[in-house]
């Protein structure tokens, strides 16, 4: 809404009950609500939606990142109503919405793609006999949708008639369609994808990659651009592919093409290029032998395409300088786009985290109560994409997602050193969060060197890793409450706390130990 005011657009906000006094609703132009808080009966109501639209004389849809963006047939409905639908054709949709089409279509233009079936498993035998060929762990994944729904990792023969049902039943009920596929499962993958753009003329070019591997419940927590292994020769052949596969399928709008990396094998007394970054970026590579990213390189995989805008765009918008929603309406009104492939440059570093009201102690269970307090961040290179203010329930009918916390700097030091700023001075009182291991994570050496993939949290994270940090932080504020005190009684509170002698925080230390 934003983009659209500053190009002079009204909109519209479409809300469930749920939703009626959310900031949204408030800086929409008009706004009109449109049913019960269940998604059912409201977010996913098309033919609601597009009523809604035909009364207000709508021009067009922005359908976001959740519900129906990725609904072919809501995007066909849109267009037979005589209202544009920003984002791909229905059957561009179609073809790369579903993976298993999504993955004929790769192969057929030679993009590396992870071993597995080429279609939906029919029976258990056939499941069975494809495992045992490409060996375990296998995963099995839903043809449809995404977030983790309808995943499983299978370790050996005797679970996997057991998982591949649960996996089916999983996405039936969150997809409608059962059908699930086989694929090798790649032990310690890095999840990278590239940002595409493709106008009705049929011009297609990548605004380079972010790296997502930061995950729990094999959904994105913490995502950067750019990622800190690709070198710029990879960075432009998973681009080209990226572009090759929308332009196969007739690709307009914005869309994500989702990529496994993984180390490629390490041959003996080689050198490995880490934390490689392009000449845009003012950084070279540094030889690490000690580094696990070690060998010839790293293999990409086609993994699949999300034929809609990310939740974590806003990380390519810092280093590019684009507004994706402002090009995603440019191309809907059959506009060419602005700038070609040569025109773009990555401009520092960004990182996002996603702020979830979820509990990091308890498995990173939804938690859901009142914003008692609700302070976002400011300050030089922070952006706080949020829906949400102090005052407000966190309803349990949605995803939980509060916000998400960007920062930019001129490196990815910088950009580090942001969000923790950023993050110890958001105040969210009333739910639980999860700032507290997104702070872990930042923190943490393998994250800082770069040297992590998808298995982070399961591999370095545990509650009590946060509890200690809280421990920590409490000492150190009972210290300084201390040396306040003690500044006080001896008539010297004007003094800077960095002027004293170090001998009072040592003797406070001992006193607060016994």
């Amino acid at each position: 809404m934003r983009s659209c005011k500053e190009m002079g657009i009204s909109t519209v906000a479409v809300f469930s009950e749920a939703d009626r006094n959310a900031p949204f609703v408030r800086y929409a132009d008009e706004a009109v609500c449109i049913g019960p808080p269940a998604s059912s009966q409201s977010y996913l109501n098309g033919k609601k939606i597009i009523e809604v639209c035909k009364t207000l004389k709508v021009d067009a849809i922005h359908p976001g990142y959740g519900f129906l963006s990725e609904n072919a047939e809501f995007a066909r409905e849109v267009g037979k109503s005589g209202i544009i639908f920003i984002g791909p054709s229905a059957e561009a949709m179609e073809m790369m919405g579903d993976k298993l089409s999504a993955k004929a279509t790769a192969k057929k233009h030679n993009i590396p793609m992870v071993p597995g079936t080429d279609g939906a498993i029919d029976d258990i035998k056939t499941a069975k006999k494809v495992a045992k060929e490409i060996g375990f762990p296998v995963l099995i994944k839903a043809s449809a949708g995404g977030g983790g729904k309808g995943m499983r990792v299978v370790k050996n023969e005797n679970d996997l008639e057991e998982e591949v049902k649960r996996a089916s039943s999983e996405a039936k009920s969150a997809f409608g369609d059962g059908a699930v596929f086989i694929e090798k499962y790649v032990e310690k993958p890095r999840h990278v994808e590239i940002q595409i753009l493709a106008d009705k003329h049929g011009n297609v070019v990548y605004l380079f990659e972010r790296e997502c591997s930061v995950q729990r419940r094999h959904q994105k927590v913490v995502e950067e651009a750019p990622s800190t292994v690709l070198t710029p020769e990879m960075r432009k052949k998973m681009g080209e592919c990226a572009v090759s596969l929308a332009k196969a399928c007739g690709y307009v709008g914005a869309g994500t093409v989702e990529f496994l990396v993984e180390e490629a094998p390490t041959l003996k007394g080689e050198k490995t290029e880490a934390n490689f970054k392009d000449k845009n970026n003012k950084s070279k590579h540094k030889e690490n032998s000690n580094s696990s990213l070690q060998g010839g390189g790293l293999h990409f995989y086609f993994l699949e395409v999300n034929t809609r805008l990310q939740v974590e765009h806003p990380v390519t918008e810092m280093i590019t300088g684009i507004d994706l929603v402002k090009e995603q309406i440019k191309v809907a009104q059959g506009e060419k786009l602005s700038f070609k492939q040569d025109d773009m440059e990555i401009s520092g570093h960004a990182i996002e985290v996603r702020v979830y009201a979820e509990d990091p102690a308890n498995n990173f269970l939804p938690d859901i109560g009142k914003l008692a307090a609700y302070k976002v961040p400011r300050g030089s290179g922070i952006r706080v994409d949020d829906g949400f203010e102090e005052g407000m329930d966190i309803p349990i009918y949605y995803d939980p997602m509060i916000a998400k916390l960007i920062a930019h700097g001129k490196d990815r030091k910088e950009a580090i050193g942001r969000l923790i700023r950023a993050i110890d001075e958001y105040q969210i009182v009333g739910v639980e969060t999860t700032l507290p291991f997104c702070k872990f994570v930042l923190n943490h050496e393998a994250f800082i060197s770069g040297d992590f993939d998808t298995h982070f949290a399961g591999s370095y994270f545990s509650p009590e890793k946060i509890f200690a940090d809280n421990e920590e932080e409490a000492f150190i504020a009972s210290l300084v409450s201390a040396e306040l005190f003690n500044s006080t009684c001896h008539g010297y509170s004007s003094i800077p706390l960095s002027q004293r002698a170090a001998s009072n925080w040592k003797r406070n230390r001992i006193s607060h130990t016994d």
